[in-house]
């Protein structure tokens, strides 16, 4: 048993950082300028009340409207300062962790709308958003503008083809561009993409623009914008993962030039690892998690089509384009808590910004069910029914596919979690699927089970050791601190 439990950990690769405080609440290792991570809480308490008295005293306040806005503009103000204050960082620190706060803080604000549009009327939803932009009044459908879609699809000429790339084009290029930057799996990029073309069949009955010409869905967004997106993304994360950082300050750097470019550099990731959503030691826990994964990414999509469809406002408007802006950008710390989660039975909840994406992908599709209520009534419930056994299908295949790679020893050198930590652990309600995972340690097997208890318990030795560490050094600066000012204080 000792020769087992010997070769286990000379087998094993962990990454002791992978745990909920790291991906909730990751801490800056690289500071170069200390003034911007330095709390500053009182001074900025004073500012902004010594601004607020002094706008709220000389502001002219005839115009009512005005006075509506400006109170708006005061709410959303300070409700992101609150965030910057008492909300967590998330998985990343730069540019900054006070920037992924406020977008964290934008995304807890538009899940808070959403909640209150859930209570209203379509006409009360309708007046607030004219109230908002009058040039919304007289706004029509896509639908009831564009009379027919995919017609003539017989006749392909290369003037065609070249007039179908438009706006649209760029924007799936760009899209997917970005989802493999926050993916990193060829598999699960292109098995999403896959997905989105069928649901568009699927769903084409209750909005008609879904109705396409197979070669522009097969080949123009499939292989060519999708595609190209998806390797041009993928290339940028192999080139970000092969690059070794070295942090300099940038007091220490002494020519423009080089300020300039440390300044920009900022902006870049910390560090940039790959990722492997799929595993062979994979459970049945980890096919769910996939399969949860495709249907929200999914859905995000839809409730882009279905929002602008039910509320009536036109694709360039900035409740559109904004919408999926603020989705982009907090679906990045999202998409890392989940990876972690899924894939590290250590880390034991989901972060808050899964949390909330998860609640707004799911509200949204709340409001789009209650006004769309009329045109749902016309849904053929053989296409739900066939879009969510496809979307399992889907899942599956992905999963058996990544999990073939794997064992071919594709990109074998990426680091992972041994067959106890691959996946989460099995909720209660889920507990007699553990026998299709990870073995019971109720079962006969009690040489494994016993050296993975003994291993859980040098994992756990070896975390205390670096946390007593960590509190010592941290008591050491704070005593250096002391003897050196005399006095200590925070502000």
């Amino acid at each position: 048993m000792r020769k087992s439990v010997n070769r286990r950990n000379s087998n094993r690769r962990f990454n002791y950082r992978y745990d909920f405080r790291a991906i909730n609440e990751q801490q800056v290792e690289d500071i170069t300028l200390e003034f911007f991570y330095k709390p500053h809480t009182i001074t900025l308490l004073l500012v902004i009340i010594v601004t607020l008295l002094y706008t709220v005293m000389t502001r002219d306040e005839s115009m009512e409207e005005k006075n509506i806005w400006y109170g708006l503009y005061a709410v959303i103000f300070f409700f992101m300062v609150i965030s910057i204050l008492a909300f967590p960082n998330g998985p990343f620190t730069r540019p900054h962790p006070v920037v992924w706060r406020i977008i964290f803080g934008w995304s807890v604000l538009y899940f808070l709308c959403l909640v209150f549009v859930t209570f209203l009327s379509i006409k009360q939803v309708r007046g607030i958003m004219i109230w908002l932009d009058d040039d919304l009044k007289h706004v029509k459908r896509e639908v009831d503008v564009i009379e027919e879609y995919a017609v003539n699809c017989s006749e392909v000429t290369a003037a065609r083809l070249y007039a179908s790339l438009d706006i649209f084009a760029f924007a799936h290029f760009s899209g997917w561009a970005m989802k493999a930057l926050l993916l990193r799996s060829y598999v699960m990029c292109w098995s999403i993409s896959i997905l989105w073309e069928l649901t568009e069949v699927f769903f084409m009955h209750l909005l008609p623009n879904f109705k396409e010409c197979w070669w522009d869905q097969i080949f123009l967004d499939v292989l060519l914008c999708n595609g190209l997106g998806i390797w041009v993304g993928i290339q940028v994360c192999k080139f970000l993962e092969m690059r070794e950082y070295r942090w300099e300050s940038i007091k220490d750097i002494h020519s423009t030039s080089g300020k300039l470019r440390r300044a920009a550099m900022q902006f870049m990731p910390q560090k940039l690892s790959p990722l492997r959503w799929l595993d062979p030691n994979s459970n049945v826990m980890r096919v769910i998690g996939v399969y949860i994964l495709l249907v929200l990414f999914v859905l995000s999509e839809l409730n882009t089509f279905f929002l602008k469809h039910f509320l009536r406002f036109p694709a360039n408007h900035v409740f559109c384009w904004g919408r999926i802006g603020l989705i982009s950008i907090c679906s990045a710390p999202a998409i890392r808590q989940y990876y972690v989660y899924l894939t590290d039975t250590r880390c034991k909840r989901v972060g808050t910004q899964t949390w909330v994406y998860i609640a707004i992908v799911c509200t949204e599709t709340i409001i789009s069910l209650k006004f769309g209520a009329e045109e749902f009534t016309r849904t053929q419930f053989l296409n739900v029914i066939g879009w969510l056994v496809v979307t399992l299908v889907m899942a599956l295949v992905c999963l058996s596919f990544g999990a073939m790679l794997c064992k071919w020893g594709y990109r074998k050198e990426v680091e992972v979690y041994d067959g106890n930590l691959s996946g989460p652990e099995f909720p209660m309600a889920l507990r007699p699927l553990s026998k299709y995972g990870r073995a019971s340690c109720n079962g006969s097997d009690s040489d494994r089970c016993s050296s993975s208890s003994t291993d859980e318990d040098m994992d756990l030795d070896s975390e205390k050791e670096e946390l007593n560490y960590l509190v010592n050094r941290k008591n050491v600066v704070k005593s250096s601190k002391i003897s050196k000012n005399g006095k200590s204080f925070c502000s």
